[in-house]
């Protein structure tokens, strides 16, 4: 199984795939544990049963994650391959979950150029408005003053994507910049990509 990490078409799909895995593995070890202390002792009441029972802590925490992930519904690959058309060189990701105390958003696609963030989610249960001034919250707190948008409809997405293209240039000029010494080797727009990352499953 190809890893594809955060940010990437394919993420949500995989993501399922691997906590599945990784939840089955974590709950076969307690039960192997209780099965053969019981099989041994020929009783369940043993310091084993004990640490059988506490090993399957991790186990549900990961269920829990899993089934928020089997929640989600990914991008369709005609959909990606529509926006990739138009992405030319701005600054992308895909399938982004974006988590609040209140509420989960699923973006398909985001596009970050200068002080424009442009995204689009086609899951009728996200709340555009709420999305956008989560986003923009989260990256002014961050000092980054970005004007942030979450379109319902892919064609005015992809007519900004061009705009943002035509206009790459004037976007992103003098715009103030200083590097994060934690990260020096990312521009301003992988940045706020980067700030976004982190508010997503």
């Amino acid at each position: 199984m190809k890893k594809i990490t955060k940010g990437n078409f394919g993420y949500i799909s995989y993501e399922k795939k691997k906590r599945f895995l990784i939840t089955l593995i974590l709950l076969a070890v307690p039960v192997f544990i209780f099965v053969t202390a019981y099989i041994y002792f020929g009783t369940n009441k043993t310091l084993w049963s004990i640490l059988a029972i506490v090993g399957c802590l991790p186990a549900c925490k990961s269920m829990v994650g899993m089934i928020v992930m089997f929640m989600q519904k990914p991008t369709e690959q005609q959909i990606y391959d529509e926006i990739a058309a138009h992405s030319g060189d701005l600054t992308m990701a895909y399938e982004l979950v974006v988590t609040t105390y209140d509420k989960n958003s699923y973006i398909d696609a985001v596009a970050i150029c200068g002080n424009t963030v442009v995204a689009y989610s086609s899951h009728k249960d996200t709340d555009a408005a709420f999305a956008a001034n989560h986003i923009q919250k989260i990256l002014h707190h961050n000092g980054y003053k970005a004007d942030v948008k979450v379109l319902k409809d892919v064609k005015p997405f992809l007519e900004r994507l061009d705009s943002m293209n035509e206009h790459k240039a004037s976007l992103e000029a003098d715009i103030p910049f200083t590097p994060d010494e934690r990260y020096p080797d990312l521009s301003r727009n992988d940045l706020i990509k980067h700030t976004i990352l982190a508010i997503s499953l």
